[in-house]
């Protein structure tokens, strides 16, 4: 079976709220990126903004040449078709066909402005652009991953390395292999993941989905807090807490919405309930 069937969308509905999917095919941006000469001033100049965006181990050195040509090759794709936002098939194709994660070009694009979603997930992307606009702050995608031990309010959420920097706060970064893949496909083929752990403060939580069914775009919003608990996890980890979280959750599985979410700091829900509300009528949650 297909892999995250969750997270597509649709373009016809998406297209009536305009909003407008621009695809590319992703072996068509690996070409473009093996096209890259290795002595291009533009791959020299993306090579040293990885390595002062995030810490790059020595072992991986080698590998940073292939993960900055996939980024420029996404840079440029993006420029060329003035793309706002993305949704990137990271997993697992990039990985095995090309060797290595697109987790920092994701980190990147996020943090200066340009959301990036993981796993395709076009709606995901909408999602991120949002709380953008509503913001000026760099957002983040993650899943609802796990339960943090017996507190019924709090909730690991996690991505494998795709937080950028504006929304980790002030920890720093550091790049790596993949968690989950770089245990089956290879550590070395699945280099540019960014370690992170989120420090404390607000944040404000926004999910759309497409619902064929119903023929509707439908929406969940709310504002919680993003705490210093610790987590050992690899990639990208943030607890957060949540009023009434489980009332949220029960919320989220009824009704059909994807495993992931997008947030961002700050708390901005009724700048987002206020444009849903009296200017694009899509189905809204918000959750006190």
């Amino acid at each position: 079976p297909l892999g995250f069937n969750t997270c597509r969308a649709s373009e016809k509905l998406l297209q009536a709220s305009g909003i407008t999917v621009v695809p590319a095919d992703l072996s068509e941006v690996i070409f473009a990126a093996q096209k890259i000469d290795n002595n291009d001033p533009e791959l020299v100049a993306q090579m040293e903004k990885v390595c002062n965006y995030a810490s790059v181990p020595e072992a991986y050195k080698e590998k940073l040449t292939i993960q900055a040509k996939f980024g420029l090759a996404v840079e440029r794709w993006v420029e060329a078709n003035q793309v706002d936002a993305v949704a990137i098939q990271c997993w697992d194709s990039l990985e095995q066909n090309y060797g290595c994660a697109a987790c920092v070009t994701m980190s990147m694009l996020s943090d200066k402005g340009i959301p990036a979603a993981c796993e395709t997930d076009i709606a995901g992307a909408v999602s991120m652009l949002a709380l953008t606009l509503a913001s000026q702050n760099a957002p983040a995608l993650a899943d609802w991953n796990n339960n943090f031990a017996e507190e019924r309010n709090k909730c690991v959420c996690t991505h494998c390395g795709n937080f950028p920097r504006g929304f980790v706060g002030n920890n720093d970064l550091k790049l790596g292999p993949l968690g989950v893949l770089g245990r089956t496909l290879g550590k070395i083929n699945t280099f540019g993941a960014v370690y992170a752990k989120v420090s404390e403060g607000d944040f404000t939580y926004f999910r759309i989905s497409t619902d064929d069914t119903k023929g509707c775009i439908k929406a969940y919003l709310g504002e919680g807090k993003m705490t210093n608990d610790p987590y050992g996890m690899d990639g990208c980890i943030v607890v957060t807490e949540v009023p009434e979280l489980q009332k949220l959750m029960k919320y989220i599985c009824k009704n059909g919405f994807e495993h992931h979410v997008a947030m961002v700091r700050g708390e901005v829900a009724d700048i987002i309930q206020e444009a849903i509300e009296s200017y694009i009528g899509w189905n809204l949650y918000v959750h006190e």
